[in-house]
């Protein structure tokens, strides 16, 4: 849960850390050393398939500043080395290859150095796998309910809301950024957001940061949709575009070419790069130098991840460097990753189904043992995200996943390629003494198809006056649960649907739709109802009221 649907199919490479090169280990020493006057770094990521006109807004130079001068740079053209082991010669072969396609397409340090720990995890050959006999449950956590803080609203000038919104929406068949999709009384994700912010401004008289990372898809649109908030800031202060990534040709390993369209010889590479990307478009020194130490990040298609003042002051109260937001596992969650315990370091990590071995399935979905899953919703101090890229050479040792794709997604017989992505979350077991606290299931409401969007956009859900998405008090916690045909997969079909608004579901369990139907106002349904139409033309659903029912038109 809470990770992308390509990363949850992808098999990982959980590697043992790997030993530094001597360069690596040099620039790691002269970061601990007295900083430095800050280098500007002015390279910075092109676009990947997908882009939407041209590369997208020109950008600023980067200022890598202190984080940046000292931990962006990549190791050493020698091979990185497993611990133990002996230097890995395909790495030593084949890296000088995409050192030089990636600075050939103006990718920074940062993103350089990242790819590179990826590509030695590749091919080292090590274990992948995350073993029963290597875990142990994670008992207990502290309660949203049970913190006993008491809210400090000085934090917030200390404080910067960063929502992940590179996603289009393509599996509900949108070609733009996904938060700019109406949700609300009319009112978008962005919207809705923006205005959250605006009103914790109101609220506590301070200033509240706020930026995006968005991709070269999503950037114009989102920041033109934005304009009409010009107190959020504009350009660079708004926002950081995410890199892209080589893709690798599974049969050698070498870089992936494509003369008929070289864009689709790269890809995203994965949310974890949120790390790297806010390295070498200088946002990272950039928040520190304006007094920014606590990040809160999560997806732009989570209303229900808004800035918590109880839970900043209690992240802030711990001096954790890295707190995760989980919620308890259900039955319909037992197939997705969860939380653990490392037998071997005692600190926390996250287990993905394509990490269990398949002789441990019954214990990975055994929701009793592991009782949590991550939502996505993190909490970062920044200076310890700093101290770390510096402490490791500069890339954040991320499990990388591996996605077998094909260079052209649209021609499954063009060349095998491997997509290595990473995921932000998976940084909990990247920094010693992180935690994590369990949090109302309210918190976690992502909108992933429009089925979602349909219980979103009723009257089941309510808008509060500080613009947060809340289930109706009646609902008593419960959503609604929505199964449309899948003829409505798509949200222009769901909204010839409901051409006069969503039918009233603040009293209905579960709603099934079988076949065409168009909703006519003033249609309330309650308990269980199932609409069925098996002629293969549109029909009308009447005003009227349906409790616990089958409807056959």
């Amino acid at each position: 849960m809470g990770v992308a649907p390509s990363m949850k199919a992808a098999q990982p490479l959980v590697a043992q850390p790997l030993v530094p090169s001597a360069q690596a280990a040099a620039m790691a020493a002269k970061a601990a050393a007295p900083r430095a006057t800050p280098v500007t770094v002015t390279k910075t990521s092109a676009p990947y398939p997908g882009a939407a006109g041209s590369a997208g807004p020109a950008r600023p130079a980067g200022a890598a500043g202190k984080v940046g001068a000292a931990a962006a740079a990549p190791a050493a053209a020698g091979p990185a080395t497993a611990a133990g082991e002996a230097p890995n010669a395909k790495m030593k072969d084949i890296w000088p290859l995409y050192e030089a396609k990636m600075k050939k397409e103006g990718l920074n340090d940062a993103a350089i150095a990242a790819f590179k720990y990826n590509f030695s995890v590749l091919t080292s050959g090590q274990d992948t796998m995350i073993p029963e006999s290597s875990i142990s449950p994670v008992d207990t956590l502290p309660t949203y309910e049970s913190l006993n803080v008491e809210e400090d609203s000085s934090l917030l000038r200390r404080t910067v809301v960063l929502k992940l919104n590179g996603g289009l929406g393509t599996g509900m068949g949108l070609e733009k950024a996904k938060s700019l999709l109406p949700v609300k009384q009319g009112h978008t994700f962005l919207d809705l957001i923006a205005q959250q912010v605006e009103s914790m401004k109101d609220t506590f008289g301070t200033n509240v940061k706020f930026m995006l990372m968005n991709s070269f898809s999503t950037s114009a649109d989102t920041l033109e949709a934005l304009a009409k908030y010009p107190s959020l800031g504009t350009g660079s202060d708004l926002e950081f575009v995410q890199n892209k990534a080589p893709k690798v040709t599974e049969e050698d390993l070498k870089p992936a070419t494509w003369a008929a369209s070289p864009d689709l010889e790269w890809c995203p590479p994965g949310h974890g790069d949120l790390y790297p990307a806010m390295v070498g478009s200088g946002t990272l020194d950039k928040l520190l130098m304006q007094g920014i130490k606590y990040m809160f990040v999560s997806n732009s298609d989570n209303l229900g991840a808004t800035l918590d003042l109880k839970l900043l002051t209690y992240f802030a109260s711990t001096k954790a460097p890295f707190m995760m937001e989980v919620a308890t596992r259900t039955d319909a969650d037992k197939k997705g990753g969860h939380l653990a315990k490392d037998n071997k370091t005692g600190g926390l990590l996250l287990r993905e189904t394509a990490q269990c071995p398949e002789e441990d399935e019954k214990e990975f979905q055994n929701v009793a043992k592991y009782k949590f899953f991550n939502t996505n919703n993190l909490w970062v101090d920044l200076e310890a995200l700093a101290d770390q890229f510096r402490k490791s050479g500069g890339a954040l040792q991320l499990p990388v996943m591996k996605n077998g794709k094909t260079v052209d997604p649209r021609d499954k017989k063009s060349t095998k390629v491997l997509q290595l992505e990473t995921a932000m979350g998976a940084a909990i077991s990247c920094f010693p003494g992180a935690t994590a606290v369990v949090i109302p299931r309210s918190r976690f409401a992502p909108v992933k198809t429009t089925n979602d969007l349909l219980a979103l956009r009723s009257d089941a859900y309510t808008l509060t006056p500080d613009y947060r998405i809340e289930l109706d008090p009646k609902r008593n916690g419960v959503p609604p649960n929505v199964k449309l045909d899948g003829a409505y997969k798509f949200v222009d079909a769901m909204d010839g649907m409901i051409p006069n608004g969503p039918p009233s579901l603040i009293d209905c369990k579960k709603l099934a739709i079988e076949g065409p139907v168009v909703f006519s106002p003033g249609v309330n349904l309650a308990g269980e109802v199932t609409i069925k139409n098996a002629s293969g033309e549109k029909k009308a659903v009447a005003p009227g009221d349906y409790k616990d029912t089958t409807l056959m038109l």
